[in-house]
């Protein structure tokens, strides 16, 4: 229908031959059946469906017993009678024109994914788009070409005879960081409406580098592989920029927008599954204040207390809301990556589905602000100031003398300092177990950073006239410990609690406890 319409509107413009016998009998056609008056391509697509489904006037065409239901025959029969009748008179029009001299009709198909909603039904109306545009470019004779632009996830559910056919038609669209450049630098200009080059746009429209990093890494590693978030992104900045009257945008700007962006699209990635996954949104509990690395056993753990719920709620998805299930599903969505050994690969072309043995995956860093999962683990630095006792320790430190803030002096101070020597040698002790402990992603250097903190922090206390409560201190310097080693076990980055860092954290902390002489509640309390 869409190819009539053009032929007659073409022959008039370009060709000037309107009045052809094929093109007549189409403008007659067209006529008869209401589809001459310029409507949406949205509408003649529904409307010319409507008609197939009922009967279309073909008298136009010579045929003067219409092909409707008092025809008989299946209601596809009846359609397919009237489209071949139509296709061969369409093609007699581009016959007749001889269009070879200039560029084909085009038709270009998008957003699939709203007809389409995993079953078999609506897989069958896609394939039935892809056949159908491999046949109009064979039927016409490259007069017409149809392009659809199908999500990737979709494209390669699809299971069908032909599959094998289109190989030599597909073309994978892959955004890389370099690309989205491309077309920031684009979007710049148009809407500059002058020359920009990239020096200009990164290191003066934006900032050279934000938290360390150049800009467009920043941004562009943040955002999900497609044009239109990064560009709601670059938008971001840009109104964060112009609310505080600016016209180059800071870095305070893109670092504010990240927060925002990064819950818009989380809230996003569950409307754009909603239809093939309901539940997505439900899963995301699961890594709210969590680290990014996440381990496939750690999921099995925070599933758990959910399951009974989810399935009743989602009955039909029982087989999906497994550990390994829901792996796969939030790797599906780019929601997760997977560790290997080229790095963390997302899904998309080219990519190898998760294997069995693959157990190391890293949330996106488009979600993880959203989530407050920034660093590798759930891990916390120590923060802890010692309580202001009424007296304090003299100046060489040696524990020996003390001085009450009335001025009476008094001796015997110095278990104090001993327990924060114990505090130091235990925690050097500790990173050196991490040296040989195997720890994935960045949680390995996290751990060492906190450790060290905690020994440089207690060295300054040694130091100072003034330390307060060290015995509170070192206490919750040794629940501290154990709250590390519980936080590694739960998210599956350290080793069973008997054995490696984990042990060694927890033992580290009961040997404290013991020493100061409290109650240790200990890991298996937690």
């Amino acid at each position: 229908m869409q190819a009539a319409r053009h032929l007659v509107g073409h022959a008039k413009a370009v060709h000037h031959r309107r009045f052809s016998k094929p093109i007549r009998a189409l403008r007659r056609f067209l006529a008869e059946n209401g589809e001459l008056a310029e409507t949406s391509f949205y509408d003649r697509v529904r409307h010319g469906g409507r008609g197939l489904q009922t009967t279309l006037s073909l008298e136009a065409f010579g045929v003067k017993a219409g092909l409707d239901r008092k025809g008989g025959g299946s209601e596809g029969a009846r359609a397919a009678k009237q489209l071949d009748v139509l296709e061969a008179w369409v093609a007699r029009g581009f016959q007749a024109l001889g269009c070879t001299g200039h560029d084909p009709l085009l038709v270009l198909v998008d957003q699939l994914e709203q007809v389409w909603s995993s079953d078999r039904e609506s897989d069958n109306t896609v394939i039935g788009l892809l056949l159908a545009a491999k046949r109009a470019v064979q039927t016409y004779g490259g007069a017409v070409r149809c392009v659809l632009f199908v999500r990737s996830d979709i494209y390669d559910a699809l299971q069908f005879d032909d599959a094998d056919k289109f190989h030599s038609d597909e073309l994978r669209l892959e955004w890389t960081p370099e690309k989205l450049g491309e077309v920031a630098l684009l979007r710049a200009r148009a809407s500059l409406g002058e020359p920009v080059s990239s020096g200009e746009l990164w290191g003066g429209i934006f900032p050279a580098r934000v938290h360390g990093q150049p800009a467009d890494e920043y941004l562009f590693s943040r955002t999900l592989p497609r044009p239109r978030d990064a560009i709601q992104f670059l938008n971001l900045c840009r109104d964060a920029a112009h609310s505080r009257g600016a016209k180059r945008i800071a870095e305070t700007d893109v670092v504010g927008a990240t927060l925002q962006f990064s819950q818009w699209k989380l809230l996003d990635l569950a409307k754009e599954y909603l239809v093939t996954v309901p539940f997505l949104d439900r899963l995301f509990v699961l890594f709210q204040n969590t680290g990014y690395v996440v381990i496939r056993g750690a999921v099995a753990t925070r599933l758990a207390p959910f399951t009974r719920a989810l399935h009743s709620q989602f009955p039909s998805y029982k087989n999906a809301l497994t550990a390994d299930g829901v792996v796969e599903v939030l790797y599906r969505v780019g929601f997760l990556g997977v560790l290997r050994e080229t790095g963390v690969s997302y899904a998309g072309s080219g990519q190898l589905p998760l294997q069995p043995q693959e157990n190391e995956f890293h949330i996106h860093p488009c979600f993880r602000p959203a989530l407050n999962a920034e660093n590798p683990t759930g891990l916390t630095p120590f923060d802890a100031a010692p309580q202001l006792r009424r007296y304090s320790y003299s100046s060489d430190n040696t524990g020996v003398v003390a001085q009450i803030a009335g001025g009476e002096v008094r001796f015997g101070q110095s278990r104090d300092f001993e327990l924060l020597d114990l505090l130091i040698t235990t925690c050097q002790r500790l990173l050196r177990t991490l040296a040989r402990a195997q720890l994935p992603g960045g949680a390995h250097n996290q751990l060492s950073e906190q450790l060290s903190a905690l020994v440089a922090r207690t060295v300054e206390l040694r130091a100072d006239p003034w330390p307060g409560d060290l015995i509170e201190y070192v206490s919750r310097a040794a629940t501290y410990l154990d709250e590390l080693a519980h936080r590694l076990a739960e998210s599956g980055l350290g080793t069973a609690r008997d054995e490696g860092i984990v042990r060694a954290l927890v033992s580290s902390s009961e040997l404290l406890h013991n020493e100061i002489g409290g109650h240790f509640t200990g890991y298996d309390d937690y």
